[in-house]
């Protein structure tokens, strides 16, 4: 543990110069078949990875720097071989070529991205654009970069494979920078002290491949799948359980999590907090300080942390998880999956270069703020209940899938929100884990939690009617004073922004507001977003999205 440097990941810049004022480009970045070494004593996996050649191509894929209001056209294609590296379960949807090769298609996560370059599930293709799924329109993206600046990263999407391919490798970060309105923050920059954490879980056999379970948890139903792949080892920018130098000075770290199914509750081992500034694509109001955070499949922190202020004895400092799997309630961590990385502090002060960053008390000006969830929540035109189910075999008792509201990704929309229009989605969770709620294109925050009452009852109703409001949900929520008090949550401070995943807590309800415009200035989006094929939200534990916990939406005018 610990042996091997945290790896630098490397820069493609989204945007060229042209007379010294920047103007789109276009990228070609392919997706390759390559072998790589996750630590020093462990032998090279076969992966899959993004680069702009396979001899560039890293785990994870390179990091796309883009500047607000600036395009960014990405060719993505396929390099990849005839058959998958991992296996895979043809009983649930899955995009399945007559002629074989690895189906791929790229999802921009926070990308406010018109539908066809959306990376719809059903836009998949093989190598060579041989084979491409039914809603295929084509071989580049266009990326407008129109949102404000915020961390972003980019995933396959291909439909039923989305587990095996991030596991195999295919995730890379995204970064819109808009240097006018971040630098008088005087945050942490440069690339030595503003680095992304691009945390995974892997488990590896002894040849060094990576392991996937090849049967699944009721084989007689899905000969494959499983409900949450769990990773014994612990990688960070694609090694195992690396170690980073440091001077006594502020790092800016952008925290995300590209994890199947795990959550992490990130601690450092002495004691010293955390500034959160900024989570998923935006930036917090003000900066908070935490002993730790959880951090969900998908989600994205930015946090400061100052090793100038680290005691002279201290040299090394771990960062560590003690969140449970499956979350809340799960199995307890143990080593070696409670350990992320490791921080090796030099010994003094080092006068080279000086640190003159800062976290300033307040991120964003007044005029810049994004608009209140409250005075959102106001605004809203439509309450919508969204409803989380799990469904098990009779016979053996095993999970065997999970749908939103009962229905399939493949029924017909049943969420046609107004263009320009905010909505309260009161997403319910039924199952007994946690669930990482992501829409695409939007932005959304959650308002409140409340802990629902007779939940067996309420559960028993809905497996029967599929309508909270029939079964009468607002019995079930707390109504007097004591009960309120003690089952309703308010929402962690580090996560009070317009975030693109939302943490759906089991047994509970969880008000979450959805604004279907621009929210940085309430505008209307740039581009058609009532085209085809529409987009998605889902459950981002990816075992759960594949076995079918996603819905589609479709915007109206």
């Amino acid at each position: 543990m610990y042996v091997d440097e945290l790896p630098k990941i490397p820069k493609i810049h989204g945007y060229k110069l042209r007379r010294g004022i920047p103007v789109a480009k276009k990228l070609t970045i392919g997706m390759y078949h390559k072998k790589w070494r996750f630590h020093r004593d462990l032998a090279e996996s076969s992966v899959f990875v993004y680069g702009k050649t396979k001899r560039s191509a890293t785990f994870p894929g390179p990091t796309i720097e883009a500047l607000q209001g600036v395009a960014t056209h990405v060719e993505w294609r396929n390099h990849l071989p005839k058959k998958h590296i991992l296996p895979w379960d043809p009983t649930v949807p899955t995009a399945i070529p007559k002629n074989g090769g690895v189906p791929t298609v790229v999802h921009l996560h926070a990308g406010v991205t018109e539908p066809e370059s959306d990376g719809s599930s059903f836009a998949w293709f093989t190598a060579g654009f041989k084979e491409t799924g039914p809603y295929w329109s084509r071989s580049t993206y266009r990326y407008l970069n129109m949102q404000r600046p915020g961390n972003l990263w980019y995933h396959d999407h291909a439909l039923g494979l989305t587990r095996q391919n991030l596991l195999a490798g295919l995730v890379g970060p995204y970064v819109i920078r808009n240097h006018t309105f971040e630098r008088p923050m005087n945050l942490p920059c440069g690339s030595e002290f503003d680095r992304h954490l691009i945390i995974a879980d892997r488990s590896f056999n002894t040849d060094g491949s990576i392991y996937m379970n090849s049967t699944g948890n009721d084989p007689t139903v899905h000969p494959q799948w499983q409900p949450e792949y769990f990773g014994d080892t612990i990688t960070v920018n694609g090694k195992a359980w690396p170690f980073m130098n440091v001077q006594r000075r502020k790092y800016r770290f952008r925290v995300i999590s590209t994890s199947n199914a795990r959550y992490f509750n990130v601690r450092l081992s002495n004691g010293m907090n955390f500034t959160v500034v900024g989570s998923d694509a935006s930036y917090l109001p003000k900066p908070v300080a935490t002993e730790s955070f959880i951090l969900s499949p998908a989600e994205t922190f930015d946090v400061v942390v100052d090793f100038s202020s680290v005691g002279v004895n201290t040299t090394e400092i771990e960062v560590t998880n003690d969140a449970p799997y499956p979350y809340p309630d799960g199995t307890p961590t143990s080593i070696p999956n409670n350990r992320i990385m490791k921080f090796i502090v030099e010994p003094k002060k080092s006068s080279c270069p000086p640190d003159t960053s800062t976290v300033p008390a307040n991120l964003i000006a007044d005029s810049d703020r994004y608009p209140s969830v409250v005075e959102a929540a106001k605004q809203a035109t439509l309450r919508r209940y969204i409803v989380m189910y799990e469904y098990w075999s009779n016979i053996t008792g095993e999970v065997t899938h999970l749908y939103i509201n009962g229905k399939r990704l493949e029924d017909p929309v049943s969420e046609t929100p107004k263009l320009g229009s905010t909505e309260i989605w009161e997403v319910i969770n039924l199952t007994p884990d946690d669930h990482p709620l992501h829409l695409h294109l939007v932005a959304f925050q959650a308002l409140k939690i409340q802990k629902l009452t007779d939940l067996q009852d309420f559960t028993n109703c809905m497996t029967q009617m599929n309508d909270a409001e029939k079964c009468n949900v607002d019995r079930h929520l707390p109504t007097t004073t004591s009960t309120a008090n003690n089952n309703t949550k308010n929402i962690v401070e580090y996560e009070k922004t317009w975030k693109n995943i939302v943490k759906i807590e089991p047994g509970s309800m969880t008000t979450v507001v959805v604004k279907f415009d621009m929210v940085e200035n309430n505008g209307p989006f740039p581009f058609d977003a009532t085209a085809e094929p529409g987009y998605v939200y889902h459950c981002h534990i990816l075992d759960h999205e594949d076995n079918s916990m996603i819905r589609p939406f479709k915007l109206l005018k």
